[in-house]
């Protein structure tokens, strides 16, 4: 604005009372139109702002959306586990059965041999009416019995013939694998008879160890010893090595 036109303008401020008013209401709206300006410059920043706000409220939501949807996988990892665990008891379960059924199996076996032993121990009752070669019977079904309880399954006990010095040996207890040699005799009176049986049984060992080799077990089994010849057949059995079987004592071999 040049300054001749702010002198008139000044002027006619002071002499026009209507013009200063005019003025006066004109510099009065201009103000206020300022301000709505600036009401509308803040309204503007607020809905900016609350859009702002909406948006960061929208985020919030997929967030908890994705840990709601985090949170349902990880409990369907924990119902696959449940299930697997209950699976793997179910198959526990089942295995004890089967144990169960097996021990009840091995019981109802064990009846069996049970069963057995106690038929042999019967046969072996009868011995008063069916001594001599039933004797040496029984007692080949003993030492196969005892030689399986020792581990050897299988071994086989027998009558054996060897011809020794132009004479026919007869052993009435052998066994190859392993070797025993054994002699099976009814009854030994006294102290003299329990000599004699042994001298016996130790030539026959003599046999056998020249063909097959130093026998692992010499064996003597008396039917029905006296007193007088049990302690006898002890002693020289002691000295010389021998297995010594008595009736008695087979009885309870076999006993259950």
């Amino acid at each position: 604005m040049s300054e001749k036109l702010k002198k008139e303008f000044i002027e006619l401020l002071e002499r026009d009372r209507d013009f200063r008013y005019t003025v006066a209401g004109y510099l009065g709206l201009s103000e206020i139109l300022k301000r709505l300006d600036r009401l509308e410059e803040g309204q503007n920043k607020l809905w900016e702002n609350q859009n702002r706000l909406w948006e960061g409220q929208a985020k919030l939501w997929e967030e908890v959306r994705s840990l709601r949807e985090g949170q349902n996988k990880l409990w369907e990892e924990v119902k696959s586990l449940r299930e697997g665990q209950n699976r793997l008891w179910e198959g526990q379960a089942k295995l004890w059965e089967e144990v169960k059924s097996l021990r009840e199996g091995q019981n109802r076996l064990w009846d069996e041999v049970r069963r057995m032993r106690r038929y042999m121990v019967s046969g072996f009752k009868d011995l008063k009416a069916s001594l001599g070669v039933a004797f040496e019977d029984h007692a080949a079904s003993f030492l196969e019995l005892m030689l399986e309880e020792m581990g050897y399954a299988g071994a086989k006990v027998e009558k054996k013939f060897f011809v020794y010095g132009g004479e026919v040996v007869e052993i009435n207890l052998f066994c190859e694998k392993p070797l025993v040699v054994g002699e099976a005799t009814v009854s030994v009176k006294d102290a003299r008879e329990a000599e004699v049986e042994v001298e016996k049984l130790l030539k026959r060992a003599k046999v056998v160890e020249e063909k097959y080799g130093k026998p692992e077990m010499i064996i003597l089994s008396v039917a029905r010893p006296t007193e007088e010849a049990v302690k006898a057949l002890k002693a020289l059995a002691e000295k010389y090595a021998i297995k010594l079987v008595l009736g008695k004592e087979i009885e309870e071999f076999l006993a259950v």
